[in-house]
């Protein structure tokens, strides 16, 4: 299992568009992933779960992933977070 923290950067937090984003990534791979906000924690292949998290703009988040492609996933995770900028739109 491998984890890593990361924060929000979009001005507008997590909205639809960048949770479909994060989980078209998430389901190309094998290993469980999940997202967790505080004491909650969601399935970064559900779209209801992530957009659900109501993750606003520079709230830090922790990416869990555990499995056979984990840190591969954990990279592209991770990824898509570093290159979402405050004034993004995805």
């Amino acid at each position: 299992m491998v984890t890593q923290s990361v924060t929000v950067k979009n001005k507008n937090g997590i909205h639809l568009r960048f949770a479909s984003e994060l989980v078209k990534i998430a389901e190309k791979f094998d290993s469980e992933i999940m997202i967790m906000k505080d004491a909650e924690e969601v399935n970064a292949k559900s779209i209801l779960g992530v957009a659900g998290l109501g993750a606003e703009f520079g709230m830090e988040l922790v990416i869990s992933v555990d499995g056979s492609d984990e840190r591969e996933a954990l990279e592209a995770l991770v990824g898509i977070f570093e290159a979402d900028s405050p004034h993004a739109q995805i």
